[in-house]
């Protein structure tokens, strides 16, 4: 009973955290305990910067890390957000993403410990082709790409249209951040 209010308990905080990081008014810049980026048009910068993405392997079963040139972030949130927004894009063949066609990245949020919150649109769900293997290898793709590229994330936790969600196809817990996990790459 004492370990279902303690989960409960947890379950809220980290709700009412995600909330806030999402919706709470920005007075006089960047909050201190996190950066948040919207997505949006690239750093007009022109710099670039090599990240290693991840696309599905030629036997569907893993991962194949690919090194591509990515626009340059000049903060952790900033990079992390040209990160996905490269590895959610269509790409040409012989590669497979492992997002779902039409996902659209709706943000990215970095605290000062190192968790990512990575906003995704509900296409993420509502056009995923469910199994197991294939929500693993949507959730790692995410994950592992900003965790292998960025030391400052360690975590990240992946949500839908600004909410916690507890799956993307009923299998995957999504319900805390997830830590690298480079068993599902070649």
């Amino acid at each position: 009973m004492m370990r279902r209010i303690l989960i409960g308990v947890a379950f809220l905080a980290v709700t009412a955290l995600v909330a806030w990081l999402l919706f709470a008014p920005r007075r006089g810049g960047p909050a201190k305990t996190a950066s948040a980026v919207a997505s949006g048009a690239p750093t007009p910068t022109g710099k670039k910067i090599k990240a290693r993405l991840f696309y599905v392997s030629e036997d569907g079963t893993s991962l194949t890390a690919v090194d591509r040139d990515v626009a340059f972030g000049d903060t952790a949130a900033d990079q992390a957000r040209e990160i996905i927004a490269a590895q959610i894009a269509p790409v040409a063949v012989p590669f497979v993403s492992a997002i779902p066609a039409g996902t659209m990245l709706r943000g990215v949020f970095v605290t000062d410990r190192g968790r990512a919150y990575v906003d995704l649109s509900r296409e993420v769900t509502s056009a995923h082709t469910g199994g197991t293997s294939d929500e693993l290898l949507t959730v790692y793709t995410i994950v592992d790409a900003l965790t292998a590229n960025l030391p400052a994330i360690t975590s990240v936790q992946i949500l839908v249209d600004g909410k916690q969600v507890q799956t993307l196809a009923g299998h995957v817990d999504l319900r805390r951040p997830l830590s690298r996990n480079l068993a599902w790459v070649q």
